[in-house]
């Protein structure tokens, strides 16, 4: 537990109901935030610290200790808030479902030192830590044939590694795994990767992937349009099933 967020709210006489209606959260969410590792968005820690009469790190020591890129912390600390994730890729294995190796080879030709790679790796598994947790978020991830059958960083080992991994993570509660055959004909998800978050009390976020640096959309007409794109996408995977037969049959073909 958060003894210190536990502490600080009743220093304050404030309680996880009280303090959710000061700043327009449900009480659950603000209750989350006495377990270990759950952080609030970035744009709430300030309010909270403030009304508590603290500083950010007494609460929430691990701000300070976070390996991933500051640009992408908005967006870990709406996957650890959320209930649901529905995550579509591409090209790559989602980043909640790589093997150490395989996020090694996501890096490939960037120019980052090793340490850099180092610690974009350790961020990245850091985060797998949500589909383990207690009352995890459900992951409900959509992936294009294409990422099983082309061979990162030229490795046969690692894809054997990596897709054994996959259909382990099948099995998983959590996640739901599903594949786009490669006869499918043309559609939306050759537009690019997405994931759409569902936060307690409903709240929707999603986290677009580009070229350049992926941005974070909260605008209620956005999220439409990417959860209409979500429903096509959806319709052209194989069910569950059938894609678990196709991951089980790709891991094979990589030994």
């Amino acid at each position: 537990m958060n003894h210190a967020f536990v502490a600080a709210l009743a220093e304050a006489c404030e309680t996880a109901e009280s303090l959710a209606d000061r700043i327009g959260l449900h009480p659950k969410t603000v209750a989350r935030w006495a377990n270990p590792g759950r952080i609030p968005q970035t744009r709430h820690r300030a309010e909270v610290a403030k009304i508590l009469r603290k500083d950010v790190v007494d609460l929430w020591p691990d701000v300070l200790n976070r390996r991933e890129p500051v640009w992408f912390r908005p967006w870990v600390d709406i996957e650890r808030e959320a209930v649901a994730l529905r995550a579509f890729q591409l090209a790559w294995v989602p980043g909640l479902l790589q093997t150490e190796a395989y996020a090694r080879a996501t890096f490939n030709g960037q120019a980052l030192t090793p340490d850099e790679v180092d610690e974009l790796v350790a961020a990245r598994l850091d985060r797998q830590a949500i589909l383990s947790r207690e009352r995890g978020p459900l992951l409900v991830a959509v992936i294009d044939e294409g990422i099983i059958r082309r061979p990162a960083a030229g490795s046969r080992a690692l894809m054997a590694e990596q897709l054994a991994h996959l259909v382990a993570c099948a099995d998983l509660p959590s996640v739901q795994l599903h594949v786009v055959p490669q006869g499918t004909a043309t559609y939306p998800g050759l537009d690019g990767p997405f994931t759409l978050a569902e936060l307690p009390g409903g709240t929707r976020a999603a986290h677009v992937d580009s070229q350049a640096r992926a941005q974070i959309i909260d605008q209620a007409s956005e999220i439409a349009t990417l959860e209409r794109r979500w429903e096509r996408i959806r319709g052209e995977a194989l069910p569950r099933g059938r894609s678990l037969e196709l991951l089980t049959e790709a891991a094979r073909s990589w030994t």
